[in-house]
């Protein structure tokens, strides 16, 4: 892998030119960059997917019953179609049931929400048409609703990093600091109160602190934050951080060091992305990262 890494680096003539390459965290594409001498970075939405995966397999029991719900009105006919007109003798949208995804943790949010939107129109359906599908308690259905806004500002920021078309980089320390600081102030603002939802979010933060530690020190993230007019310190909670981002960015414009081509690029991302800086991932996230 590591041959064919370089082969296409070369081809496209810029295997001298490789400031970071960023992969997901599979072991063999980090083992192949590693070989390389490639300063290698992970991807931010292959992280959070495995962080909140993580997380989710502590509400296994409640999402396998959403999972079987909605399985039955896609595998059920006379289910489906009653489930339309619940929903239209209830004044609510037709909206069918999103089904999920094991690689993908957002199709599991977008199942729960969908799910939890139509409440009132599922309980009444599966009571009606006698379906083999345990329904769910009042404690599950707190869960479902507690998972969806405790998952939240994770879906934002996935969304954020998927539909962009520019370098990224600059955004990252803010954003994984404003997703552990959202999760911590969830956690003390006592938000939830099912068991279920309480061990999520407690092994989220333990992910988050092992999977972001350091991250100001990570010299790319650091210089890229550092330079990019919408957030240069903001992005920053360690003083020390940001100085040795500061010099290293001064030293690199003095001695035309490589590092100013990663500079120049995330200059080009302040100006080409300013659109994205109204995102509500990167508001939200900047807000509570101050």
């Amino acid at each position: 892998m590591a041959e064919e890494l370089l082969r296409v680096a070369k081809e496209w003539h810029v295997d001298g030119k490789v400031v970071c390459c960023v992969t997901d965290n599979a072991a063999n594409i980090t083992k192949a960059v590693k070989i390389l001498k490639w300063t290698h970075h992970p991807c931010l939405a292959h992280t959070i997917n495995l962080i909140v995966r993580d997380a989710l397999k502590v509400t296994k029991p409640t999402v396998d019953k959403v999972k079987t719900a909605v399985e039955y009105f896609h595998r059920s006919t006379v289910g489906a179609e009653k489930l339309k007109s619940t929903h239209r003798q209830m004044g609510m949208p037709e909206l069918r049931p999103k089904q999920d995804c094991p690689t993908r943790w957002n199709s599991t949010f977008y199942m729960s929400k969908r799910f939890l939107e139509s409440e009132d129109a599922i309980i009444s359906t599966l009571a009606i048409v006698s379906a083999p599908v345990d329904p769910l308690t009042q404690e599950e259905w707190e869960v479902v609703e507690e998972v969806c806004r405790v998952l939240e500002p994770f879906e934002q920021v996935t969304v954020e990093w998927r539909e962009v078309h520019y370098v990224t980089a600059s955004k990252m320390i803010l954003l994984c600091k404003g997703l552990e600081r959202i999760t911590a102030n969830s956690q003390r603002e006592a938000n939830v109160t099912t068991g279920q939802v309480i061990e999520l979010m407690d092994t989220q933060c333990s992910s988050m602190d092992r999977k972001f530690h350091r991250m100001e020190y990570n010299h790319v993230l650091s210089e890229t934050a550092a330079l990019d007019p919408r957030f240069k310190k903001l992005a920053f909670s360690d003083a020390r951080a940001i100085d040795e981002a500061l010099q290293i960015n001064h030293l690199s414009s003095r001695e035309g060091q490589p590092q100013q081509s990663a500079g120049s690029d995330t200059r080009a991302t302040g100006s080409r992305g300013s659109r994205s800086t109204s995102s509500s991932a990167t508001n939200v996230c900047c807000l509570d990262a101050v």
